[in-house]
């Protein structure tokens, strides 16, 4: 905690620091920005795009209770981001910059110990009061202090020591540490509330109710469990400005709701709703046909992207007991076989998971480089010699390899972990306990997947069950931690930095709601991290990420599952897209229907 004339002191030499600052129209993270200022419009964008018609959307899930995404209570609605705006805008065809939106500059010292937003005098709610700094300091002080709202937001802006207004139309975030170089643009990402609107309203309520935003679109209406319409905001004020050309170009946008997978395709086939994108590899292959793809009212397609893949996995909770040695995890990993699920479900579309960074630079490889050895020397003593010795690999059934001999392997594993079988059950040879565990899914597109793995580790003597729960349960015992072994997608960007607190963090493992989703508590991740947060350059986070990237799959806390660089959607021919896509792949909100098809759209 600053003492008070601590804090004068700190403010007064971050605001004279200021003073020598340009205000600059965006921030990059490293380097320079792609767009200049007086740009005109995303090149990923068309300013030309034609405006109308009505977007049909498929989600499927169970249901909605509430418009608010940022609390940890009820299950959001679909699309609530159309509602709100931030402080900047990303470009997505750039590592990790951030271009002014609400804030129409910001101005940074050269040592990044601070950040000051000049808010745009034009910036309005949707009932045409201004924005203002106050509005900006209850946003964050809502997102990092309430108790129901998400904790992903206290551990992202952590390193934030005290907000001052200036103005009505400026403020300023003063930093505990001018090593987390990418604070002031992650500030930029925070949504922005009316502050007048939730003194009046409970923050932390899950609710029905419309709230006030600031974006371009606003909810018309909503049918719980079956649609939410939004409608384009007509007094939108920020239409107009370069990173908004192109973009939000339907009239309205409308998520309709289905429980199942298969039906949610059905309905897609018989023209219900217009996009869709397909993450199951057997649909792609032989769902995706008939009169209408023939004759080409449908359309399929496959989008390459660039961006890091993450890692999807299956997530195994080392809270629970049978899960604390990684011997264990390591030996669980032995028995997926993913070759003969990639073959015999996939159609071979797909590709292993080997880092948590997949499908990037920021991936590791091989042995550690010189430069990795220089970061990872300090931790030597504390570190599996595994991680400087041996190249990570994941346990493949390709010859030589074969399902026989990795479960061998796996036997020998648990074997030295203190566990052997008696009576056809693996049993722990001091405690007597039978290892047993439970997959929690919320697809039943999944149990195809996990059922042959439960086979494979039956002949390790491991009991291993399926439970399918809806999506409001699987979102609160995900919230809760109450889980065995869950699958969930782990997302990363192009520019790592605060969020891995929230990914991998000894603070987050016991944070209700937090995305430690493993329960991962090792001092050496945490110190990573914050190397990482205080990479002063590009390649020194390109480093210091495959650094982070070896210890975490030293400790086995995930079985990797699969990854596909390739998007795959499908559309009605009425949609069209701009001819440059971003590294993201595809941006629905850049797309349009073509002239002769408005008024079927509408």
């Amino acid at each position: 905690m600053f003492s008070r004339p601590l804090l004068v002191l700190v403010f007064a030499l971050c605001f004279s620091a200021n003073l020598f600052a340009t205000p600059q129209h965006g921030i990059a993270m490293h380097g320079q920005l792609k767009y200049s200022p007086g740009f005109s419009h995303f090149d990923y964008t068309d300013p030309n795009a034609l405006k109308g018609g009505t977007l049909r959307l498929g989600i499927v899930g169970d249901n909605f209770d509430s418009f608010n995404p940022y609390i940890i209570k009820g299950n959001s609605a679909a699309g609530l981001g159309y509602l709100y705006q931030h402080l900047t805008e990303g470009a997505e065809d750039e590592a990790f910059s951030e271009y002014g939106l609400i804030a129409e500059s910001v101005v940074v010292p050269e040592d990044r110990s601070s950040v000051t937003f000049n808010i745009n005098p034009k910036a309005k709610f949707d009932d045409g009061s201004d924005i203002t700094a106050d509005d900006v300091e209850f946003s964050f002080t809502a997102l990092t202090t309430h108790e129901k709202a998400q904790p992903f937001f206290n551990a992202y802006y952590a390193d934030v020591a005290s907000v001052n207004i200036i103005n009505k139309h400026t403020i300023q975030f003063i930093f505990s540490t001018n090593e987390n170089k990418e604070l002031p643009l992650i500030l930029g990402q925070m949504p922005v509330f009316s502050k007048s609107y939730w003194t009046k309203n409970d923050f932390g309520r899950a609710s029905l109710t419309s709230p006030l935003g600031n974006g371009p679109y606003k909810i018309k209406d909503f049918q719980p469990g079956r649609s939410i319409t939004y409608i384009r905001n007509q007094n939108y004020w920020a239409k107009d400005l370069p990173i908004n050309q192109g973009r939000y170009n339907f009239d309205e946008i409308v998520f309709e709701y289905y429980k199942d997978n298969t039906v949610a395709l059905e309905a897609f086939k018989a023209g219900e709703y217009d996009y869709r994108v397909e993450r199951t590899a057997r649909n792609w292959a032989n769902s995706y046909v008939g009169k209408k793809f023939d004759s080409g009212e449908l359309i399929k397609e496959e989008v390459k992207h660039q961006m890091p893949a993450g890692m999807q996995a299956f997530i195994i909770n080392t809270r629970r007991e049978i899960f604390k040695d990684p011997k264990v995890r390591e030996a669980l990993a032995y028995a997926f076989d993913f070759e003969w699920t990639n073959k015999n479900l996939f159609n071979g579309q797909y590709a292993r998971n080997q880092s948590y960074f997949e499908n990037s630079e920021l991936a590791s490889s091989g042995l550690p480089s010189p430069e990795e050895l220089k970061i990872l020397e300090p931790f030597k003593s504390k570190l599996p010699s595994s991680v400087f010795e041996n190249a990570y690999s994941v346990p493949n059934t390709d010859a030589p390899n074969s399902l026989r001999k990795n479960l061998r392997t796996a036997i020998k594993m648990l074997k030295s972990a203190g566990w052997s079988v008696k009576n056809n059950q693996l049993t722990h040879t001091e405690t007597g306990k039978v290892f047993e565990f439970e997959f929690l899914i919320a697809s039943k597109d999944f149990e195809r997947i996990v059922l042959p793995f439960i086979k494979n580790l039956q002949k390790l003597g491991i009991k291993a069950s399926i439970r399918v729960v809806d999506t409001s349960q699987y979102i609160n015992r995900r919230r809760a931690f109450d889980f065995d072994v869950m699958v969930s997608s782990i997302g990363q960007s192009n520019s790592p930095g605060n969020e891995q607190r929230e990914y991998w963090h000894s603070s987050k493992a016991n944070t209700p709601g937090s995305r430690n989703l493993s329960g991962i508590q090792n001092p050496v991740i945490d110190q990573i991290i914050d190397l990482v947060v205080a990479a002063p350059d590009r390649e020194s986070l390109i480093n210091r990420t495959r650094v982070l990237d070896r210890v975490l799959l030293s400790g086995h806390y995930v079985i990797p599952n699969w990854f596909n660089p390739i998007q795959r959607i499908a559309y009605t021919k009425r949609l069209t897209k701009p001819s440059v896509s971003p590294k993201s792949g595809v941006s629905i909100d850049t797309w349009w229907f073509k002239q002769n098809g408005l008024d079927k759209a509408l």
